[in-house]
């Protein structure tokens, strides 16, 4: 168990709450110093960077695990709210218990990457900028805390954060049609987190630290099945309760994915977003749903994983299909990439309920990349809407002459996104898919769903005529090729892209010992 601390304070604390201090700075800021105040923010999130780098130095993934203290890295881990409780034997005991393994450590370097990126995509805006990057800096800190926490109610809590920055990031700063989207978002993602409330309760309720003899929101304690009586609630002679508890979490964790049929929020948050937050939403906070079915529904519920898988399958390939099909009848360039992002998580579920080293590690590995690319997307697509203010793709044609430099990065995206041989989404869907062919059981399923390899390509490279190839109408003789500061917020990504693509093993040595040990406590192998 690592331990690192800056100042006395843990490093993954400064994760975490360093966004705040620039919320705080931010404040404090007068007006005369406003046009300062990306700067600042872009500062806070550059050192999220840095000490991401610096955890990534001394990580080591050898002592990776899931459902024991010692797998667990950057521990920390204090009392947070300890009072005497007269209605029931024990104390209500709830722990600041932060720390990282090889399944969340890649989404923790995944969201200070993305932060980074979107503070500078951030530079678009031009009105009521303190407040908007105070609401991003809180954003960020809801992501990173969710990643971290090790305390069930502890994520709850983080989870619930995001909800209100990114409510008023897309009501506030975005489209003609913000309230609308930003409202559907909201009560969309505020059902699931009911749904996840009331299994964190049951689960509460249902436990008893083997030590300590306290119920206990601890996500590692519960995975261990002394901490849950046979004869309690989710106890395992209540089979059906727990299958019901699964499901519940499931359906809370499946919205922010999302997974069909919880998908509709998604193209309209896109659409109406500012480009940055589209960057964010489809960066990491889809991630968060998959994160948390591998964090506490796989991990507390492994019976619910291997009852469930092949429904799970076969959401995972409608999602791919069904994404990839939508995706293709578009001729907004901005929804086209929101439903090309419900079919590449398709992938990502695909992998996670194929229950398999190989196709888990496809799946988080597709969580990281999806991230890196659509990221490059979301940022392609604000760069021709700030010039065009059209997000037509029938508009265009024939910019390849016109915007080199953005026609050569939006290629280099395409083709990742297609899964090309040399860029890294094709080493994680190969993955994905070798754990489906792996698991017998959904081995059909996953046939089935290689269908979307074939429709993703289809609508990639209409998108690529449409846009680049033929003749530039008249109007468009004015726009200009991508700039210096586009280029920052592009190009780094793409190079990651293309360096996973050659060296997977870099990343995928991250994550494969914790994933073998999921793995094996799923299947119940010792």
């Amino acid at each position: 168990m690592i331990e690192f601390k800056l100042l006395g304070i843990g490093i993954l604390s400064w994760m975490t709450f360093l966004p705040v201090l620039g919320m705080i700075v931010l404040l404090f800021m007068p007006r005369s110093a406003e046009k300062y105040i990306k700067y600042v923010a872009v500062g806070f999130t550059a050192l999220l960077v840095v000490l991401a780098a610096v955890m990534l130095s001394v990580y080591d993934p050898s002592k990776a695990g899931v459902n024991t203290l010692s797998g667990f890295q950057f521990v920390e881990k204090l009392t947070w709210i300890d009072i005497p409780a007269y209605l029931w034997d024990g104390r209500i005991k709830i722990e600041y218990f932060l720390g990282v393994d090889g399944i969340s450590f890649p989404m923790v370097l995944l969201t200070a990457l993305i932060s980074f990126i979107g503070a500078i995509v951030s530079f678009s805006i031009k009105r009521n900028e303190k407040g908007y990057y105070v609401m991003y800096l809180f954003l960020v800190t809801g992501m990173m805390g969710a990643f971290v926490a090790l305390d069930f109610f502890l994520f709850f809590v983080f989870w619930e954060i995001m909800l209100l920055p990114m409510y008023f990031l897309i009501g506030i700063w975005g489209g003609e049609r913000r309230e609308y989207a930003a409202i559907k978002f909201f009560l969309y993602t505020f059902f699931g987190s009911a749904f996840i409330l009331l299994v964190m309760i049951g689960l509460y309720f249902s436990s008893k630290d083997p030590e300590t003899g306290l119920h206990t929101f601890n996500m590692i304690t519960l995975m261990d099945p002394r901490t849950i009586p046979a004869d309690s609630l989710l106890g395992a002679l209540n089979v059906t309760w727990r299958l019901i508890a699964f499901v519940s979490l499931f359906i809370g964790f499946a919205i922010k994915v999302p997974a069909f049929p919880f998908h509709t929020w998604l193209p309209d948050a896109h659409v109406e977003a500012p480009t940055a937050i589209s960057v964010i939403l489809a960066g990491v906070l889809l991630k968060m749903g998959t994160y948390g079915m591998l964090r506490i529904s796989w991990s507390i519920f492994p019976d619910g994983a291997r009852y469930f898988m092949v429904p799970i399958a076969i959401i995972a390939a409608i999602n791919v299909i069904y994404g990839a099909l939508c995706a293709m009848a578009q001729k907004d360039f901005k929804k086209l990439i929101a439903y090309s992002s419900i079919s590449h998580m398709g992938y990502v579920m695909l992998g996670m309920a194929s229950l398999t080293t190989i196709g888990i590690n496809g799946a988080i590995f597709q969580m990281f990349n999806h991230g890196t690319i659509t990221a490059v997307l979301f940022t392609s697509v604000g760069v021709i809407y700030d010039r065009a203010h059209t997000r037509g793709l029938n508009d265009f044609g024939g910019l390849a002459n016109k915007m080199p430099k953005y026609f050569a990065v939006l290629m280099v995206a395409f083709f990742a996104s297609i899964g090309l041989p040399g860029l890294s989404a094709f080493i994680s869907e190969t993955f994905v898919f070798l754990g489906g062919f792996k698991n017998e059981f959904i081995r059909t399923v996953a046939i089935i769903s290689t269908l979307g390899i074939i429709l993703n390509a289809a609508y990639i490279l209409w998108t690529i005529q449409r846009l680049f190839f033929g003749t530039l109408p008249e109007k468009w003789n004015e726009l200009t090729d991508i700039n210096p500061r586009e280029l920052i917020s592009t190009v780094p990504l793409l190079i990651i892209v293309i360096a996973l693509g050659i060296f997977p093993s870099y990343m995928l040595n991250l994550m494969t010992t914790s994933v073998n040990t999921l793995v094996n406590f799923i299947w119940g192998i010792n």
